[in-house]
């Protein structure tokens, strides 16, 4: 199985997870929205227009919601169907930003058929919602110290790869406060020397499949694959459905009032401390180091190139933590919201907990060089939060807006992302400079 065709695997996968949220079909009838750009993008200033058409029956009109940021309602009305078309025209937003659009049409005594559109403006100009802490740097500095007094303690098991030519191992390392970091790890077995991949995971709680390692490895990876929970990888389904319904139930908000116990604390170190142990076996080439994922992934990719220097590339689709006090600037947060996670806790020290665990105040620690896929009508990991990381990273970079992509890759919407990641990876992976394009 090539590289993309894996990965769509992923994201199919992310998106049963996570819920699609792309056109909903029923009664025989498709509706599709159309940007008169056909990238989304446009200047601040301009005005989208969007191209409303059914298939398969002829409604008089169609509903639809304009809202700035995905999240504050702009507009809202009715847009008249003639032979089953129409335009919406929405108001001008004159400042870097995003719209997010939302058609509907019904059929007598039949459910709405639903679609997303959207269009970004100016994405270039994007910037973070807040400042960037004054000690965050001296934080994650402290944190890292603090990893580095527990040894990590590699203990290797080997495993059938299932391939001939494929060494497997299940792998753990001791992390910070009793923790754990489980994973796997594979190589080819001809070979003396390779270039690493660390893979990072998406939400949720679930089993790593072999094949997200061996089949790396068998184009000339030295790939470790790891858990994002302190997890046993290789379990029955029941086992991570009583994790994902007790203990880890809405882990994302365990501990997320207070900097020092948030959950994501232990799986950030996690990523720093799989680079460093790839960097250390003898069997690394010295030189390569990559770092991928999608959503959670992508945010934990992300963040390990930040925190490690070795980490000389990285591909991520759709990453989240991006911007998670958008609210505060009128447009949706990144996936895990924490702005909206505040059951039972202050509400500011969620807030201000946040801001230490999110990607924009990593993106300038990141030299090396990125490739990001972005969906242009993600309500999960929103545009604006990515831009605003991406606009800060401080290497050569490259992101691929993908017009009609929700979370989950709907009908090939992520592929123009896996196609910049087959070349992308394929170069990195061969000491190549990465193939950015303008």
């Amino acid at each position: 199985m090539n590289l993309t065709r894996t990965f769509l695997r992923r994201e199919l996968k992310l998106a049963m997870l996570a819920g699609s949220l792309l056109t909903a079909v029923s009664w025989g009838q498709t509706l599709s929205v159309t940007p008169d750009h056909a990238d989304g993008k446009y200047l601040a200033g301009e005005t989208a227009k969007w191209l409303v058409e059914v298939k398969g029956g002829t409604p008089a009109e169609a509903s639809y919601i304009v809202k700035k940021g995905g999240l504050k309602e702009i507009a809202k009305g009715k847009c008249a169907l003639t032979a089953a078309k129409g335009e919406i025209i929405a108001p001008a937003l004159t400042e870097p930003g995003s719209l997010l659009v939302e058609v509907s049409v019904t059929g007598t005594g039949e459910k709405a058929v639903k679609e997303l559109s959207g269009a970004m403006f100016s994405p270039e100009k994007i910037q973070p919602s807040a400042p960037r802490p004054a000690d965050f740097d001296a934080f994650w500095k402290a944190k890292l110290a603090e990893l580095a007094t527990i040894a990590p303690n590699p203990k290797l098991e080997p495993g059938d790869s299932g391939k001939p030519t494929i060494d497997y191992w299940k792998i753990s390392l001791d992390n910070i406060r009793g923790t754990h970091i489980q994973g796997q790890l594979a190589r080819p077995k001809q070979g003396e020397k390779f270039p690493a991949l660390l893979v990072v995971q998406w939400a949720g709680v679930y089993p790593l499949q072999k094949g997200w390692a061996v089949d790396r490895a068998n184009e000339g990876w030295l790939v470790l694959n790891i858990e994002a929970h302190d997890l046993p990888i290789d379990q029955p389904a029941a086992f991570y459905k009583e994790q994902s319904e007790g203990p880890l139930k809405d882990y994302p908000a365990i501990g997320n009032d207070d900097r020092d116990t948030s959950y994501f604390l232990r799986m950030y170190l996690s990523c720093h401390r799989a680079a460093e142990y790839l960097t250390q076996r003898p069997d690394w080439d010295g030189k390569i180091l990559v770092v991928t994922g999608g959503s959670q992934g992508g945010l934990q990719g992300l963040v390990t190139a930040a925190l490690h220097p070795k980490v000389t590339g990285v591909s991520v689709g759709v990453p989240a933590g991006c911007d998670m006090t958008g609210p505060d600037a009128g447009r949706m947060p990144g996936w895990p919201m924490w702005y909206w996670k505040t059951q039972n806790k202050d509400e500011k020290k969620v807030r201000e907990a946040s801001r230490y665990y999110d990607v924009v105040n990593f993106a300038p620690l990141v030299k090396c060089p990125v490739l990001i896929g972005v969906g242009l009508v993600d309500q999960t990991c929103p545009p604006e939060g990515v831009y605003a990381a991406f606009n800060l990273l401080a290497g050569p970079k490259e992101i691929v807006l993908l017009p009609r992509a929700n979370h989950g890759d709907k009908n090939g919407s992520h592929g123009n992302y896996y196609k910049r990641m087959g070349a992308w990876m394929g170069d990195l992976r061969q000491g190549k400079p990465a193939p950015v394009l303008p």
